[in-house]
């Protein structure tokens, strides 16, 4: 069996809108074709994979099973372009770069401005995400991290450490006062994660005593609860450099502290592509000057 990868894009497709409409639209495809190419796909796979509902096709067990695999596929194929996209004489082309929410809002901006305008026929791709891209499956070209990467398929360079703390607006402060002790805490509006599974261990880590009964501003986007802290809706944990550059006050700077390792990393794959290698560097350096070393 060889199955066209125009009907793995299709079920990629219907996967992620619900409807073949829905796909159809978003591939530019007309309904009938994609219809065509599921019932291809089904028959090749000899597998059902989605059924009918009142919301639209609902993915079966098997087609489940089966996303991961079509989800690698569409990666290598998106690498593929990537890699093709490039001229080694004139650094062109496409660099997919993925970061946390953070880190790509916050800090990288201003990094990669310094490429792109050094390098105008580069193309950055930016992908943000809490999850850690997955540089195997070429998700992305590289990818900065704040955990050391353990395949021994990726290159990783330690930029150095990202300090948090606990930080406040001083329009709050002054209107709220200072806290002097970790339980004055629960008489602020503090804010923190609600629903975020990481948010339990990232308190332990952080220590203090800091605990979720004490947040009354609850948001699991980061970049919200900066912008919330910015705004003098109450206390938070931000990185020790945004704070800086933002005028926040820090609170019980003893007591609540954590440092998390910077890593730049990418597939050992693309240490020969002249771009690759740049962008790299380019990012190395920048996210150098940003942390403590």
């Amino acid at each position: 069996m060889n199955t066209s990868w125009d009907l793995v894009r299709s079920f990629l497709g219907v996967l992620e809108h619900g409807s073949l409409s829905g796909a159809a639209r978003a591939l530019g495809l007309t309904q009938p074709t994609l219809a065509r190419h599921i019932a291809q796909l089904e028959s090749d796979l000899g597998r059902s994979l989605f059924t009918r509902s009142p919301q639209g096709l609902s993915p079966t067990a098997d087609a489940e099973r089966l996303k991961p695999y079509g989800e690698a596929m569409a990666a290598a194929a998106e690498a593929m372009v990537r890699a093709a996209s490039g001229d080694e004489k004139t650094l062109s082309g496409v660099v997919r770069i993925a970061a946390s929410d953070v880190i790509g809002t916050e800090v990288l901006p201003e990094i990669l401005r310094g490429l792109t305008m050094a390098h105008p026929n580069l193309a950055v791709e930016l992908v943000l995400s809490n999850s850690s891209a997955d540089l195997l499956r070429r998700d992305a070209d590289i990818a900065v991290r704040m955990i050391r990467p353990t395949q021994k398929a990726l290159i990783a360079r330690r930029a150095g450490l990202i300090r948090l703390g606990l930080f406040a607006h001083r329009d709050y402060l002054a209107l709220r006062g200072m806290p002097k002790r970790i339980e004055d805490l629960h008489e602020h509006a503090v804010i923190g994660f609600d629903r975020d599974p990481s948010g339990p261990a990232i308190l332990d880590a952080i220590g203090g005593g800091l605990r979720r009964d004490m947040f009354t501003y609850r948001i699991d986007n980061q970049i919200a609860q900066i912008a919330a802290i910015r705004a003098a809706c109450g206390p938070g944990i931000v990185q020790v450099k945004l704070a800086e550059r933002s005028g926040l006050v820090r609170l019980f700077q003893d007591e609540i502290n954590l440092s998390l390792e910077a890593w730049i990393t990418m597939h050992e794959d693309l240490r020969n592509d002249p771009r690759m290698r740049l962008a790299f560097d380019h990012l190395y350096e920048g996210m150098s000057r940003h942390v403590v070393q």
